[in-house]
């Protein structure tokens, strides 16, 4: 079977990470207990998780003409990811994420640095790129308008989009109509809907709830939010897995599995790397969440972000004896 070919246009960033007793105040120095950098950016991680779960993965993006931009350019070129669309910007820093962790508290600071050169003209550039493309994943750490281009063009060319609206913003309807797939966690759905969505749900609160056409007892909240875009987003939700609503405005659930847990970070660039991957092939959309769930579930059980991301075989081995949960 061909592999699938998905273009993923984000953010490349290297995270700097600290960990300490305690996290100094104004003015105070205080002694960390380790340091690590390592390769990330949700452009970056997602583009990872899809080559190692099979996919033939293309990267658009922008890096910095500094030592992180080199490493992570051959982190990338490790992974099998094709990188014709990774331009190096002269005196431009690429993008960091200084992460302090102290008592299970993560504290961020994100420079986006290069990933503020992904332009519309940049985007534009690898038209062909996009129009071969048979998925073209995004997120939103890069500019807003370099995204709404990056739709544009796929919707010219008929390539389904698949969108992690992280950080979440408010979206512009019509900009979600244009997309295939949406998948926000439940913070980032009720920001991406904005207060649209309040109002919606609130006016909806009078109409019956028929259990034939809900059969998930979801919080109500976000059942009638997601039946407000049937057929389009899929909702993460943590250890509980993932809820969608189908064009017929049902609203359905693919549980999370029972793992130990090592490190959550980088659980839901797994998620979508391996659902653009499922999609992408044109399995059943329920086939394919519970693919991704499963996914995201045996990422967390190593540490690290992309250290922790499968690939397909491993995955297939693990589900072997696990499909049942």
């Amino acid at each position: 079977m061909r592999r699938p070919r998905i273009t993923v246009i984000g953010s490349l960033n290297m995270d700097l990470v600290t960990v300490t007793d305690i996290i100094p105040q104004a003015g105070e120095t205080v002694q960390g207990k380790k340091f690590g950098t390592f390769c990330g950016g949700k452009g970056a991680n997602q583009a990872v998780a899809a080559a190692r779960l099979g996919a033939e993965v293309h990267m658009i993006g922008c890096i910095g003409d500094d030592s992180f931009g080199i490493e992570m350019l051959a982190n990338l070129k490790r992974e099998d990811i094709h990188c014709d669309g990774v331009s190096t910007i002269s005196n431009v820093s690429s993008g960091i994420a200084a992460i302090t962790i102290a008592d299970g508290d993560n504290r961020i600071i994100v420079v986006p640095g290069a990933n503020e050169a992904v332009t519309t003209e940049l985007v534009t550039l690898h038209t062909k790129l996009i129009a071969e493309s048979d998925l073209v994943v995004l997120q939103l750490e890069i500019p807003l308008e370099s995204v709404r281009t990056a739709i544009d063009i796929a919707n010219r060319h008929h390539v389904p989009v698949m969108l992690n609206p992280a950080p979440a913003v408010q979206l512009d309807p019509l900009l979600i109509d244009k997309i295939s797939w949406v998948t926000p966690n439940e913070h980032e759905l009720e920001l991406m809907l904005g207060d649209s969505a309040f109002v919606q749900v609130q006016t909806s609160q009078d109409e019956s709830n028929s259990p034939e056409k809900n059969p998930v007892q979801t919080d109500d909240f976000y059942r009638r939010m997601l039946q407000q875009l049937p057929g389009k987003v899929i909702m993460t939700k943590g250890s509980e897995g993932a809820y969608w609503c189908s064009a017929d405005g049902s609203v359905h659930h693919s549980p999370g599995r029972q793992v130990t847990v090592a490190d959550t970070t980088g659980a839901g660039d797994t998620f979508n790397g391996a659902l653009a991957v499922a999609l992408a092939e044109k399995r059943p959309t329920e086939e394919a969440i519970a693919w991704a769930v499963a996914a995201g579930a045996l990422s967390v059980t190593r540490f690290g972000a992309q250290s922790g991301m499968p690939t397909r075989e491993q995955l297939d081995q693990w589900l072997s004896p696990n499909t049942s949960g």
